[in-house]
């Protein structure tokens, strides 16, 4: 098992594409913290993975709060160990065009996107200095390389974390951490779901394999860059579209 005994800390993994993600981990023997602001939904999704022979706990955190972190990972050294893993996948959307965008729904989706990715790097990556071992992993979007119509917040967000994983990787590569980014295109999730039949139709047109993605797409290209096979690899933005954006 290429992960046994690694600590992975997941934020927004309580379901979706995080989830898949924590549960493509702990088949490789990963210890899972199922990260979420929903800890209900967090709790029944830890005692899903733990089935799979691996420990688990389930942490309520709101990742744009930085005490509110500090607070997290304290928990999570005292209960785990260490921690060997970090995804920072937690995010949020609040469309509107930029002309009708307010500004709580700017403020509220950096906060969550992009702040809560600083919060959550600096307070776990200090703990992987220390150690002299980790393994970042981001998700950005293919929005934060094209942009999006409607998207100026969720946009500059994801372009902001591959501008910041970047940064992370030359800062913390002496210590023996990598810092990476993920870039999904369109993933099916329950959000794609909702939309027409129409709509989904004129998606795929734009994706040269015809096809949506899905949150285990993901799941396997975080696998890889956390893996030991991706132990020389660092401030790359792997980029998981089907080839909407080269």
């Amino acid at each position: 098992m290429k992960l046994k005994d690694k600590v992975a800390f997941i934020t927004g993994s309580a379901q979706g594409i995080g989830k898949a993600i924590a549960v493509a981990l702990a088949k490789e023997g990963a210890n899972i913290v199922v990260s979420d602001i929903n800890l209900e939904l967090a709790t029944q999704t830890a005692k899903e993975i733990e089935a799979l022979g691996v420990k688990t706990m389930a942490i309520k955190t709101n990742v744009a709060d930085l005490a509110d972190v500090e607070k997290s990972v304290e928990e999570i050294a005292k209960a785990m160990g260490r921690i060997d893993i970090l995804i920072n996948n937690a995010g949020i959307t609040k469309d509107n065009l930029l002309v009708r965008m307010k500004k709580e729904e700017w403020d509220a989706v950096i906060g969550v996107n992009l702040t809560g990715v600083f919060n959550c790097t600096k307070v776990v990556g200090t703990l992987m200095m220390k150690q002299r071992y980790g393994k970042i992993v981001s998700i950005a979007s293919i929005v934060g390389q094209m942009g999006n119509f409607g998207q100026a917040n969720y946009a500059a967000t994801k372009g902001g974390v591959i501008a910041f994983t970047k940064t992370v990787a030359k800062e913390l590569a002496s210590r023996n951490v990598t810092a990476n980014a993920i870039a999904p295109g369109f993933i099916q999730t329950a959000m794609t779901d909702k939309l027409s039949d129409e709509v989904k139709k004129k998606m795929t047109e734009l994706i040269p394999l015809g096809k949506l993605g899905t949150p285990e797409d993901i799941a396997n290209a975080v696998l890889f860059l956390v893996s030991p096979a991706a132990d020389y690899i660092t401030g790359q933005v792997l980029a998981v579209n089907g080839g909407m954006y080269m």
